[in-house]
């Protein structure tokens, strides 16, 4: 098999994490060769700057660092994370699973710009991160969309009602918003596959999440 390289995004409280692991789960069981990263890799020493920039040590507010700076920050944790673990194992055939990627920058990043800057910072972000840094272009790249509302009394419920648990982006309901904007935006604009995870004003069941997840990347393997 050829190298596959595949991307699933979504805002706090769409489920993310939960299908990350079931769908790497389910590839190594049928495939092996599987990798599975996770960005930012607060782990590891290149990640430095994210956890700076979050923590409020660059500028007290992240809104006062710009969206070309806060980019790099991540792009940054990105390369290193592939030069180091997994780029011999992505040449050589492998597949790899990606819970967030350079497809945050776009969802995150460009909600710090107007509206008519959106397209010139993602041919930016495109050529930055795959062209200048040489980081491998996904396969697919997998949108989770939860409406914000849900994704709040999701978040909730995950906190046993204490709202003060919620860090200051998963309270933030104008910012999950504006990212839930900028990512339909990017994924209309750059071929995303997006992932519908609502229906009737609830969130859809794990496993019928899960079913359309399986039926996007099977078609790409």
């Amino acid at each position: 098999m050829n190298s596959k390289l595949i991307v699933i995004d979504g805002l706090d409280g769409s489920g993310k994490t939960t299908q990350f692991d079931i769908i790497g789960r389910e590839l190594r069981e049928k495939y092996g060769n599987v990798k599975m990263i996770s960005f930012p890799d607060y782990d590891k020493p290149s990640s430095t700057l994210v956890k700076m920039y979050l923590n409020g040590e660059i500028a007290p507010d992240a809104g006062q660092v710009n969206a070309y700076a806060a980019s790099s920050f991540y792009a940054v944790d990105r390369y290193a994370s592939y030069k180091m673990y997994w780029e011999d194992f992505y040449k050589n055939g492998g597949i790899v699973l990606a819970g967030r990627y350079v497809s945050s920058n776009a969802i995150h990043q460009m909600s710090k710009l107007p509206e008519n800057e959106w397209d010139s910072y993602l041919e930016w972000l495109e050529d930055y991160e795959y062209g200048k840094l040489g980081l491998p272009k996904p396969d697919c790249v997998i949108f989770l969309d939860m409406p914000v509302e849900i994704s709040q009394r999701l978040m909730t419920a995950r906190y046993n009602g204490d709202e003060s648990r919620k860090d200051i982006h998963e309270a933030n309901v104008e910012y999950l918003n504006t990212c839930r904007k900028t990512a339909l935006y990017a994924a209309e604009k750059l071929g995303w596959s997006v992932v519908e995870c609502s229906g009737g004003g609830e969130a859809l069941p794990i496993e019928e999440i899960t079913e359309k997840i399986r039926k996007i990347i099977y078609s790409k393997l």
